[in-house]
C-alpha cells in the first residue's frame, strides 16, 4: 500500500473554518466515488510542520492507494469529472505545500485512527541504514503503521510512525547518528 501525503496551509487571509469546510468537501467527493486503486483518505490538522514553509499549524491530507497505477488513477480523478469543483474550491484557499509519497512497511493503515505522527529524518547524504526493524521495535501493529517515503515532491522526511503513542524504535537513543525524530499531536477534521 501506498500513500500520497499532502502538507499545506491556508493562504493569506482564509480563515481556517473555510479552509477545513474546503477540505471536507473535497474529502467526501472522494469517498463518495472514489476512483480505481484508491483506498481511502483523511485530513488531519496538525501542530506543526517544520519542513513546511510558514509557522504554526497545518493539514496533512492523506490518500491510500493501491500502488503507483492507482496514485496516477488519483490524480487524474481529482481533478476530473465528480471531483474539480470540491477540489478547485479547496486549492483556491490552499497556501504553502509539499507532499510524498509513502509506502507502508508494517502495522495498520488507518492514518485517521492514529493521534500521533513521528516522523524521522536523517541528515542530507547520509546513506539510509536498515532502520524498519528498529523503528517498529515494541510497536503494536493494530494500531500503529510504519511508513517509508519512497517519493519526495518537495522537503518531506523519511519515515513516518503512525500511533496512538510513541513506540520505543523511535526514541532519539535508538536512532542512528544525526537522524532525529519529531512527534507531531494530529487531529482528524
Amino acid at each position: 500500500m501506498l500513500a500520497y501525503v499532502f502538507w499545506h496551509r491556508p493562504a493569506a487571509g482564509v480563515a481556517a473554518k473555510a479552509y477545513e469546510q474546503a477540505l471536507i468537501r473535497f474529502q467526501r467527493s472522494l469517498a463518495a466515488r472514489p476512483p480505481a486503486g484508491f483506498k481511502g483518505s483523511s485530513c488531519l490538522r496538525a501542530a506543526s510542520l517544520p519542513w513546511l514553509t510558514g509557522d504554526g499549524p497545518g493539514y496533512e491530507d492523506w490518500y491510500l492507494v493501491d500502488d503507483f497505477a492507482a496514485l496516477g488513477v488519483l490524480n487524474a480523478a481529482a481533478v476530473a469529472r465528480g471531483h474539480v469543483s470540491a477540489h478547485d474550491e479547496a486549492a483556491r484557499r490552499a497556501g504553502p505545500g509539499t507532499g510524498g509519497v509513502y509506502q507502508l512497511l508494517e502495522g495498520h493503515a488507518s492514518p485517521a485512527d492514529a493521534r500521533l505522527a513521528v516522523w524521522i529524518d536523517k541528515p542530507r547524504g547520509a546513506p539510509l541504514p536498515v532502520l524498519g526493524a528498529l523503528l517498529g521495535d515494541g510497536m503494536d501493529g493494530a494500531r500503529a503503521a510504519l511508513w517509508q517515503r519512497q517519493m519526495a515532491l518537495g522537503p518531506a522526511p523519511e519515515y513516518c510512525m503512525l500511533a496512538v503513542e510513541a513506540p520505543a524504535g523511535v526514541a532519539s537513543s535508538r536512532l542512528a547518528a544525526g537522524w532525529s525524530a519529531t512527534s507531531d499531536a494530529r487531529q482528524p477534521l
